[in-house]
């Protein structure tokens, strides 16, 4: 596959969640806004809670999926096997996650419990659809998962935003919290529908029970289930935490929970990435052939990606704060709120992307033992400084916790990956970046005082992304990042 199809399929993926973020940020204001404070943070904790079973289910099977399905002779085979594997996973995961969320004391009583088994079918629907990316993402056919996402968040976004013109506004009526959670279900499941219709055109989608063939995809994913587990105690389980350690966890989780949605937007930009750069790179290195440059390449693309997702969270923390919820959830002198959150969770923002970097290039070569017992630790740390941190800061305490972790694990995991798959990094196109970053921080620092309310940020927000693209001209970013000659 050529650079040329790396970089559509990954602009694909990108131009998908710019659509998807603006839509998202719709949708999240307008459950702020129809919700009292207290169910937004319920709504919040039940999408929080069913992460981490979420990540469990995955398994690691969509990472394995890229390579395997990309390396096969019979692909439609192997996918067939694949989805058997991920049928049977989701449904032990989501099972488990019902069972404990109904059985938790703390929780009885809350509107928790049935917010979880409503917003269950989003992860039981996007996982199934997630399995069958596949189809698209090797065969570099990628806006097929473009209009997928874009037809579910507006379908989603379209059906809350039409409840909030209907006169809803800061409910304490249950029943509009389960419809805005049964929305999100209706979406996931047209996510689904669509991938299905979609990938038929281009591989025979049928569940394939072949023993074998299923015993070792399930040794090879395995060990990746287990690193992607650990992962989700280091990014996600703080949500749930705060809801086990804090009686006023609806309230430090509807604070915590945007905040919590813009980090799965800068962790999902830099997995696209990788994900259409791996079956390349799986493909080269399997004959022998040397990866370094498009690896120096995509390293520093998921720099420039951490960069930018930084900047803006720590210098537009209060304007982007009250663009996604409202003025509600702005800090004040008694209390932090959830631009304070953001700014503290720039770094691993920054970090998080040179994480998954590593994270690709170990599993590349199948190096999985450094990569488990590393994120194992980072798993363990969490959770010893998130018990000690959440019942004395909430929110903030769980945000102190992300920048230590992240801050051990980032130079950790990119030691163990640089020794097992190098990559070249030319100081010449890594000063181009960094000369990037130092103009952009300059630019926000110019234009943030301007950002008074929604409108004129979301203005100054299109001004910031042309401003950018100039910005990127003048340093030579698309030299140095083999894009122009």
């Amino acid at each position: 596959m050529s650079t040329k199809q790396i970089a559509t399929s990954t602009l694909w993926q990108i131009a998908s969640q710019c659509v998807m973020a603006a839509l998202s940020i719709l949708t999240v204001k307008f459950v702020a806004m129809g919700l009292s404070k207290e169910l937004f943070g319920n709504y919040n904790s039940a999408y929080g809670y069913l992460q981490l079973f979420g990540i469990l289910a995955d398994f690691g099977l969509y990472a394995i999926a890229v390579r395997e399905v990309s390396r096969a002779h019979d692909r439609a085979k192997v996918l067939g096997v694949l989805i058997v594997l991920r049928s049977i996973i989701l449904m032990l995961s989501l099972v488990s996650a019902l069972l404990i969320v109904w059985l938790m004391p703390m929780w009885k009583g809350t509107p928790l419990p049935l917010g979880v088994s409503i917003a269950a079918f989003v992860p039981f629907f996007t996982l199934l659809a997630g399995i069958l990316r596949t189809i698209f993402q090797v065969n570099y056919k990628m806006h097929y998962v473009f209009v997928a996402e874009v037809a579910q968040r507006i379908l989603t976004a379209g059906l809350i935003g039409w409840i909030i013109l209907l006169g809803v506004r800061e409910t304490t009526d249950l029943t509009v919290y389960h419809q805005f959670l049964g929305i999100g279900g209706a979406g996931a499941a047209l996510l689904f529908l669509i991938s299905l219709i979609a990938g038929s055109r281009f591989m025979k989608i049928r569940p394939t029970w072949d023993p074998v063939l299923l015993k070792k995809i399930t040794r090879t994913a395995a060990p990746y289930g287990l690193a992607f587990l650990f992962m989700a105690f280091y990014r996600q389980f703080d949500v749930t935490m705060i809801a086990f350690l804090r009686p006023d966890f609806e309230v430090q989780n509807a604070y915590y929970g945007p905040v919590i949605r813009m980090m799965d937007m800068a962790f999902l930009l830099p997995t696209f990435l990788l994900n259409s750069v791996l079956p390349i790179v799986s493909e080269r290195d399997a004959k022998g052939e040397d990866t370094r440059t498009v690896l120096g390449k995509t390293f520093l693309l998921i720099l420039l990606l951490g960069i930018i997702a930084a900047a803006f969270s720590f210098l537009w923390s209060r304007p982007l704060i009250e663009l996604l919820t409202t003025t509600d959830y702005l800090s004040t002198s008694e209390r932090p709120g959830s631009d304070t959150a953001l700014q503290l969770l720039a770094l691993p923002m920054f970090l998080n992307g040179i994480i998954l970097f590593s994270f690709y290039a170990l599993l590349t070569r199948h190096a999985w033992q450094p990569l488990v017992l590393v994120l194992a630790g980072a798993a363990v740390l969490s959770i010893v400084l998130n018990a000690l941190l959440i019942p004395l800061y909430g929110f903030v305490g769980a945000s102190i916790t992300s920048i230590a972790v992240n801050a051990v694990l980032a130079p950790t995991l990119l030691f163990f990956s640089g020794k097992t798959l190098p990559f070249d990094v030319p100081f010449s196109a890594l000063a181009r970046v960094l000369l990037f970053a130092g103009l952009l921080a300059v630019m926000l620092l110019a234009l943030q005082p301007f950002a008074s309310d929604s409108l004129k940020t979301i203005l100054l927000l299109c001004v910031a992304t042309g401003m950018m693209g100039i910005l990127g001209i003048v340093t030579g970013l698309p030299q140095a990042l083999g894009l122009r000659k």
